[in-house]
């Protein structure tokens, strides 16, 4: 098997694990809070563990034009070869995403990015079910994106999800659920995969590299009054959505004249406050 493009074959920085320890300690805290709080114990999170070590040293860290073997998996993630020859094939996809929220996200979209199905101001149109003379309208939307979903049943799944709403003039509105996933949409799970996946995969390409190769900044101040730290949220928020809505806008214009590929690109944002903070950067703004 030979080594996947970017993986990291060749040895390990020096005191590279030690190094790692503390910053892993800290982006795991929420995510073992995540999963006490959700009923995963401890034993199934270390199977999980052990499955992935196991996957991730099998296919990423193989070395070209040599079979990886059950000693070297072995080796490099410290489990016996005997469990090791068990688990081999083990491990969950992390790219692969729910085909009907693919559907959805691709048709919301395309209604706030498309300029017949925006305003000038850029937001998304209310639009009519349907519309004659090639209007802008709901069942446009949709077949703009699937001709194998009907319209009608997009729009009664979302009115279902409350991610559309109907208004006075009998047309369909879109909604901020349809921007953040709330209550028992199980489309949250997904995106808390893909998107703290992608973030942590470009923090680590960051350190492991001779250079920084992905944009990963923050902008963070501590020592703040919970007023301001409320009234910074909010502005964040408004900015980041700004921004993801140009982001939005240009890809999806620029996917129409694309040949299309493998390729994947994700662009995201995050903000988070909390009332104490224990860090100790004082009251210095940067970008870590």
């Amino acid at each position: 098997m030979n080594a996947k493009p970017g993986s990291k074959a060749t040895a390990p920085q020096p005191n590279a694990a030690a190094k790692l320890h503390a910053p892993l300690a800290r982006l795991l805290r929420p995510l073992v809070r995540l999963c006490i709080r959700s009923g995963m114990t401890f034993p199934a999170l270390a199977q999980l563990l052990r499955e992935l070590f196991v996957n991730v040293a099998e296919h990423d860290f193989a070395l070209e034009g040599k079979e990886q073997t059950d000693s070297r998996v072995s080796l490099l993630t410290g489990i016996h070869r005997k469990e090791v020859a068990r688990l081999r094939g083990a491990g969950a996809p992390v790219h692969e995403a729910p085909a009907a929220l693919s559907l959805t996200s691709a048709v919301i979209a395309r209604w706030l990015a498309a300029p017949e199905f925006t305003d000038p101001k850029g937001e998304p149109l209310a639009l009519p079910r349907t519309a004659e003379g090639g209007a802008p309208s709901f069942e446009q939307l949709v077949a703009s994106v699937t001709k194998d979903v009907r319209p009608r049943a997009v729009f009664d799944e979302w009115l279902d999800r409350k991610l559309v709403t109907i208004n006075g003039d009998d047309e369909i509105e879109l909604v901020e659920a349809a921007f953040v996933p709330t209550g028992e949409d199980d489309s949250k799970w997904h995106y808390l995969g893909r998107n703290l996946h992608d973030h942590i995969a470009a923090a680590a390409a960051n350190v492991s590299g001779p250079a920084p190769r992905f944009l990963e900044r923050a902008v963070h101040y501590n020592g703040l009054s919970p007023r301001l730290a409320k009234r910074l949220e909010a502005r964040s928020r408004d900015l980041a959505m700004d921004a993801l809505k140009t982001a939005n806008r240009e890809a999806n214009r620029a996917l129409a004249k694309d040949k299309g590929g493998d390729a994947r690109w994700n662009f995201g944002i995050y903000i988070y406050s909390e009332d104490a903070d224990d860090d100790s950067d004082g009251n210095e703004g940067g970008s870590p």
